[in-house]
């Protein structure tokens, strides 16, 4: 599916913005402040169906009561979210939905500076980049983890409480034990899927003979759902003291690793790049097997953070793509 326009009303600080796109790479130059990553958040609520960044609250432009953007896309169809300050729409093939249902939503690689720093991020930081991923992966993933992460809120909030008891977090527990073995299995077989091409996607880019891996860390040991269910109810008294759940999926991490070394305060910058790089590659090609459409590419001011080798590959791997790129510089090699 490929974006030929996108229009916003009242979001962030446009009044008004049209963006015409081209079927292959469009750039958006501004500097920084001007709005630009606000088109790619456009673009990214009527394709996913959320923000990644903000609250709808956040979005509407200050002194109004309201946002709209909207989609066309090279197929005449076209997507509208409004959000009128209470309630969030989404109209598609003419059809008015409270949520962007999944046959509207379009595959995205979303690139921000901010990534080029994923490996010394907090655990939080890569649990939150991970799951974005592999919810586009499988659409059960994302179902499995939104209703984990509203199960562990509100056992959380009931082990705050004074006066608790074991049977008051038991349905909860139950739910925890589900998904939580659900999200762990698919968690290891997606990093299976990309530890099977990290490294020589990542000697592509790097010209050397590294090897790369992603280290999943978790205090799960099976798939069982009775065990996960037992080791919750074990840990109630210390979690009841410490107010939160200490034991889940919810405390995974992924890890990188050069040579079997953590790459944590080891990796060099550019190995740090490269690895990212790679596994942007690996995320596009993994969607386009999964889902047999070639995701749209979204590229939030990282050419300044890349040299021109870097730029090149990036390019090079994403040419068979809709790329939309914002920029404080015009990228002159982007068609090259």
């Amino acid at each position: 599916m490929i974006i030929d326009s996108i229009k916003l009303f009242n979001f962030r600080n446009h009044a008004t913005y049209t963006l015409q796109c081209t079927h292959n790479t469009s750039l958006i130059l501004g500097e920084n402040g001007s709005g630009k990553t606000s088109v790619l958040e456009a673009i990214y609520i009527l394709t996913q169906g959320k923000s990644f960044r903000a609250t709808d609250p956040d979005i509407i432009k200050r002194g109004t009561d309201y946002y709209r953007a909207e989609i066309i896309y090279s197929s005449g169809e076209s997507s509208v979210v409004t959000y009128d300050g209470t309630v969030k729409t989404f109209t598609s093939m003419n059809k008015k939905t409270r949520r962007l249902p999944s046959k509207s939503k379009y595959p995205v690689v979303l690139f921000q500076p901010s990534d080029l720093n994923l490996i010394d991020h907090a655990p939080s930081r890569r649990r939150t980049y991970f799951d974005r991923i592999f919810s586009q992966f499988d659409d059960s993933y994302a179902t499995a983890l939104s209703k984990y992460d509203k199960a562990i809120r509100q056992r959380n909030e009931l082990l705050k409480s004074d006066t608790l008891s074991p049977e008051s977090v038991f349905s909860w527990n139950i739910i925890l034990s589900k998904y939580g073995t659900d999200l762990y299995d698919m968690r290891h077989r997606f990093i299976q899927e990309i530890n099977s091409c990290l490294t020589p996607t990542y000697r592509s880019i790097a010209d050397n003979h590294d090897e790369v891996n992603l280290l999943y860390q978790t205090n799960i040991t099976s798939t069982d759902s009775n065990k996960y269910l037992h080791t919750l109810e074990t840990n109630f008294d210390k979690d009841h003291y410490l107010g939160h759940t200490s034991f889940g999926i919810h405390r995974d991490d992924y890890v990188f690793s050069f040579n079997h070394t953590h790459a944590d305060g080891s990796a060099s910058r550019g190995e740090s790049r490269s690895v990212i790089l790679a596994l942007k590659f690996i995320e596009a090609d993994l969607i386009h097997v999964k889902s047999g459409k070639r995701p749209l590419i979204l590229l939030d001011d990282v050419f300044s953070e890349l040299d021109p080798t870097r730029r090149k590959c990036l390019v090079k791997n994403f040419q068979d793509n809709q790329v939309i790129i914002t920029s404080v510089e015009d990228v002159v090699d982007i068609n090259k």
